[in-house]
């Protein structure tokens, strides 16, 4: 039976993290079109339809019931529209994280804000008290990402990517 609590909404400055819909899959696809996204990751950008059949995967839940797939959209207020998403995959005091933020929106400091603002919900929201990503190691934007959210590089590696550990910051520490 799969996992289906949902996420809770969180903002920061300048974003607001909406809990993943299928309905915002045609804004999404066009979010997530530029090929150049897909070059530490491998793939290619999803059509709207594939990219609603995985939002209702992902909405759906983990098989795993002692797993949580935790997604939200990231829409820039000042605008209204979507620019990327964040993604934690939680299991007990440990979620693993990404990030994504479409190109036309990259250089603005959004995923940091974002990956900032998520580690801070999951530690008030989820009891989250380990964090951990992968990130490719010629990503050096990425990387920034990682260290903004409190992570730091291991010695690890999976699939070619650097693993990234760290613990959050306490609820209204910084």
């Amino acid at each position: 039976m799969p996992t289906t609590i949902a996420p809770w909404p969180f903002t920061t400055a300048r974003l607001d993290a909406l809990p993943l819909d299928p309905a915002y899959a045609d804004e999404m696809a066009a979010v997530l079109a530029d090929p150049a996204l897909y070059v530490f990751t491998g793939g290619g950008p999803p059509d709207a339809a594939a990219l609603r059949s995985r939002y209702e995967r992902q909405c759906a839940g983990s098989p795993d019931p002692g797993e949580r797939w935790w997604n939200w959209v990231l829409r820039v207020r000042a605008d209204g529209r979507l620019a990327g998403y964040v993604q934690a995959t939680v299991r007990g005091p440990r979620a693993e994280i990404a990030w994504v933020i479409g190109t036309p929106w990259q250089g603005r400091g959004y995923a940091s804000e974002a990956a900032q603002g998520l580690a801070a919900h999951l530690v008030a929201a989820g009891g989250v008290r380990e964090l951990l990503a992968h990130v490719h190691p010629d990503h050096a934007a990425s990387e920034r990402v990682a260290k903004a959210a409190g992570l730091r590089p291991t010695g690890e590696r999976a699939d070619g990517e650097r693993r990234w550990t760290g613990s959050p910051p306490a609820p209204g520490g910084r």
